[in-house]
């Protein structure tokens, strides 16, 4: 079994990459002199730590989070300087590259927790969308602020719609609105709001109960909702979900959850081999 090494929280790196013992991989944002402004070299670095963690059975829930008051404040001055000077061929190159990022943490097959204490704006408000669930404090601010310099949040796009509704999207779009905490949470941007020095205590209420569950169903559980969201019900959607769950009740994880309900024990989950 192959575990993500721990990563000294030190100010030389950029991204904190940290496993524990229960499988819960920490991906901290580690630039809060730049409010976790983040470039091409950054979102690279989250691809990879995501792409290692996704094949790794160890890594059972990520939570996203930043160092600082800032959760993210966007793309990075000096970055956003080398785009304006950048050709087109260059241009794609680069869009390519933020959105692999979120095609990835937002089909990433485990839960993921986005841990916000502070501002997220432009290509942030993409990040925590793409998580499954995001906790915030009441400092949280969200601004779609693409269209302040001339831009678009086109890459985060399809994943921000289908998270604020396609109404809210047009208008926080155009506006370029500050989105407060409390109107955050009204439109599903965040999952839930909790005092600053309760926000780690209610993150590792989520983690605790994600692993108390099956690590096999729980993957299953997040693939069925994409299945399933936005289809229409139709017979052949009807018998996959049938034979989804028959396939869950024939499985080694299956049999030992139904017969530790029954039996009035603790299961005992084992990791999927690798």
């Amino acid at each position: 079994m192959t575990v993500i090494p721990m990563i000294e929280e030190c100010i030389e790196q950029p991204l904190l990459v940290a496993l524990d013992p229960r499988g819960v991989l920490r991906l901290t944002m580690n630039r809060p002199a730049v409010h976790n402004a983040f470039d091409d070299h950054q979102a690279l670095r989250l691809i990879e730590a995501l792409d290692g963690a996704a094949d790794n059975n160890a890594v059972r829930a990520v939570v996203l989070g930043a160092a600082g008051e800032t959760f993210c404040a966007g793309g990075d001055l000096n970055y956003m300087r080398r785009m304006g000077d950048n050709s087109y061929e260059e241009n794609l190159a680069d869009a390519a590259q933020l959105a692999r990022l979120m095609k990835t943490l937002n089909f990433f097959p485990k839960p993921t927790i986005a841990r916000v204490q502070g501002g997220a704006f432009g290509g942030a408000v993409g990040l925590v969308s793409c998580c499954d669930i995001a906790i915030g404090t009441p400092r949280a601010r969200f601004a779609l602020s693409e269209a302040r310099v001339g831009m678009a949040p086109a890459t985060i796009a399809p994943y921000v719609v289908r998270t604020i509704g396609e109404k809210a999207a047009r208008r926080f779009f155009a506006t370029a609105e500050v989105i407060s905490a409390e109107k955050a949470l009204s439109l599903n941007l965040l999952s839930e709001i909790v005092a600053e020095d309760a926000l780690d205590e209610a993150i590792e209420g989520i983690v605790v109960a994600i692993l108390n569950n099956g690590p096999v169903a729980v993957a299953k559980a997040k693939r069925i909702v994409f299945d399933v969201a936005g289809a229409t019900v139709t017979d052949a959607m009807i018998e996959h979900t049938v034979r989804y769950i028959a396939g869950i009740r024939d499985s080694d994880e299956g049999r030992e959850g139904l017969s530790a309900f029954l039996q009035k024990r603790a299961p005992a989950w084992a990791l999927p081999a690798q």
